[in-house]
């Protein structure tokens, strides 16, 4: 592989008109939702089930599916729980209950791989169920939750778009070989990029920060962001497929789409309890 097979590559599948019009509609009604916490929580628990689904396919492909009839419940409680206060209170038995459920059930299937697929189960459940609860914290915090809502999506939203702009254009070098087609150049040009405009964005009078608060937010979230990303091209390479589903035209699955989410939203969260813009419980 030469140095320059990263930007061919990245250029080999171009930026058609549905791709672009799905892009835009996905960005209105996922922005649009946050405006309103019921909408914005039935978004998040949609996108948890289909996510589930998917990586439910990949364990599938890969030979050692998840016991599904157990995830789902744990995932959607898990977004449930967060959404009515309950989480801190029943976290540990919805992990418990998950764990024993799924070992019970896994007796009934085929013995082998039996503590495979209780193990894939309750990753799933943490994975999907788990993070994603980080932007229901998020939302739900008094005064500003809307806004911070608004702002770590534009955050991880221009991780993606400025990581591929950059490197389209100067990428030479190779990131991982577990994604090919993201480079070196790309991975930093967005950290950079999207530390400053961190910087500048929580200046603005809605948000109200010092300079080195959102340059913090915007550096932490852009490199959980990148991570995510990874992690689930790993989970795609792991199982030999190319996307995890179908859904989005022109995008593949919705994990493709909001893989860099569920990692971001858990930094941007934690973050703000680190430079003190939340109180530590």
């Amino acid at each position: 592989m030469n140095a320059a097979t990263p930007v061919t590559a990245a250029r080999a599948q171009p930026l058609t008109t549905r791709r672009v019009l799905v892009g835009i509609a996905l960005a209105v009604v996922g922005l649009g939702s946050v405006f309103e916490p019921v909408a914005f929580y039935i978004v998040i628990l949609a996108v948890g089930a289909v996510s589930l689904y998917e990586l439910a396919r990949l364990c599938e492909i890969k030979g050692t599916p998840l016991e599904y009839q157990v995830a789902i419940p744990g995932v959607l409680a898990y977004i449930l729980l967060s959404i009515f206060g309950l989480l801190s209170h029943w976290e540990g038995a919805l992990l418990a209950s998950v764990v024993l459920v799924a070992f019970w059930l896994g007796m009934y299937g085929e013995q082998q791989g039996y503590f495979a697929r209780t193990a894939y189960t309750l990753l799933a459940v943490l994975y999907i169920g788990k993070l994603l609860t980080y932007f229901i914290f998020i939302r739900q915090v008094p005064l500003m939750g809307l806004y911070w809502t608004l702002y770590v999506i534009v955050l991880i939203a221009l991780t993606d778009i400025l990581a591929m702009l950059v490197g389209s254009f100067i990428g030479r070098t190779s990131l991982t070989k577990i994604s090919p087609k993201k480079t070196v150049e790309g991975s930093l040009g967005a950290l950079m990029l999207v530390t400053a405009i961190g910087a500048l964005l929580g200046t603005t009078p809605y948000l109200g920060m010092h300079w080195w608060q959102g340059a913090a937010l915007g550096a932490v979230t852009c490199l959980a962001a990148q991570a995510g990303d990874l992690v689930e091209s790993a989970l795609k390479r792991d199982a030999g497929v190319k996307d995890s589903g179908t859904v989005i035209q022109g995008h593949g699955g919705v994990l493709d789409r909001f893989d860099s989410y569920l990692f971001g939203g858990m930094a941007f969260y934690g973050m703000l309890h680190i430079i003190g813009l939340l109180p530590f419980a």
